[in-house]
């Protein structure tokens, strides 16, 4: 009997909870006034941020559900992420719909704030292929570009220091 009960409230939890509600928010996102510039919608599905608005330091990194060498990165993320020295804003890409996006920010703890590309808007600006990195420093300017995969958090670290002088 206890046991269905508590089936039946995780059922009725999980169906009254909104996909969006695991998914960071964006509103910590640093960014200026910009007239023009793409517009990013919060994977989470609450307002949107124009992309070169983003002020730094932090990491923007261009990932996407469907990529092998994403999901081996991202645990060095998580590492970096827990150590709140330098910000990290996910932008997840070429997705089959937001649902996918948010389900898989949930299940592997990326705790920092997600954008949503719908349309490829910035494969004008990220090219082709994933997972990318940029170090954008606090004018908004590309410091660093990290094509491919990180292998460990020791090499974001030095990365990290020597791009923005943080010790993360």
């Amino acid at each position: 009997m206890k046991r269905a009960l508590l089936l039946t409230l995780t059922l009725l939890v999980t169906t009254l909870t909104p996909a969006h509600a695991a998914t960071p928010s964006c509103s910590t996102i640093k960014v200026a006034a910009v007239s023009k510039g793409i517009s990013l919608p919060c994977l989470n599905g609450t307002g949107s941020i124009t992309y070169e608005g983003i002020r730094g330091p932090v990491l923007v990194n261009v990932w996407g559900s469907w990529c092998e060498p994403c999901k081996q990165e991202i645990p060095h993320l998580v590492d970096i992420a827990k150590g709140r020295k330098v910000a990290i804003i996910g932008i997840d890409v070429e997705e089959r719909n937001m649902a996918a996006g948010q389900k898989f920010v949930a299940s592997h703890n990326m705790t920092w704030p997600q954008l949503y590309d719908v349309k490829a808007k910035t494969r004008g600006i990220f090219g082709m292929g994933v997972p990318v990195t940029w170090f954008i420093d606090a004018q908004g300017k590309t410091v660093y570009k990290q094509i491919g995969l990180f292998t460990s958090t020791s090499q974001i670290k030095q990365l990290v220091k020597k791009y923005f002088g943080i010790t993360a």
